[in-house]
């Protein structure tokens, strides 16, 4: 009698362990997905702050065009990359559009009356919590795609991700060397 119900538990176990680990990864690939939006709302929100921030650091700093027009650039690059979906262009595009905008903020440090300005410390202080906020947002990113990519790699889950289709997705990073050292500032 015991023999034959550890039979149907050891059945059971092996009928119910597929319907698991589905589950288990559509979880993870939602949880990715969801990481994903909060990244984009970030972004968002950063996109709609620099044109703001570049108009009141314009009225203070007026010799400084060329600056403004690399911080439009990188930000248009970066909205590009945004619509065009490739993770790869989209993470290269933030890194040089954040690059850009720590220029912004070392050019504004030469002007004591911007830097006492109300409007400039507002803009700055919401720029730079975004920016915290994006940085979280790609660790919880990234967390849930190493999570999502190593159930997708593991034996006995490889079998059902490669029966129900379950893709590997890109970590949200920087590939170029360079954007990974500090930038170099000079006046």
């Amino acid at each position: 009698m015991t023999l034959i119900l550890i039979f149907f538990l050891a059945l059971l176990l092996v009928l119910l362990w597929p319907v698991f680990a589905y589950n288990s990864l559509v979880k993870l690939k939602n949880r990715c997905q969801e990481a994903w939006a909060d990244i984009d709302v970030q972004l968002k929100r950063r996109y709609d702050l620099i044109p703001n921030l570049v108009e009141t650091v314009k009225g203070y700093a007026s010799h400084e065009k060329e600056l403004f027009e690399k911080v439009t650039q990188a930000r248009a690059v970066a909205m590009t990359a945004r619509e065009s979906g490739n993770l790869n262009q989209m993470a290269e595009a933030e890194n040089q559009l954040a690059q850009t905008l720590k220029t912004l903020f070392a050019v504004a440090e030469n002007y004591p009356d911007l830097k006492a300005s109300q409007n400039f410390l507002e803009f700055q202080k919401e720029l730079t919590d975004t920016e915290d906020k994006i940085m979280y947002a790609r660790r919880f990113y990234n967390a849930n795609v190493r999570d999502l990519n190593t159930k997708i790699e593991s034996f006995p889950t490889n079998i059902i991700a490669n029966i129900f289709g379950f893709k590997k997705m890109d970590l949200f990073g920087t590939e170029a060397p360079e954007e990974r050292e500090a930038p170099k500032v000079s006046f």
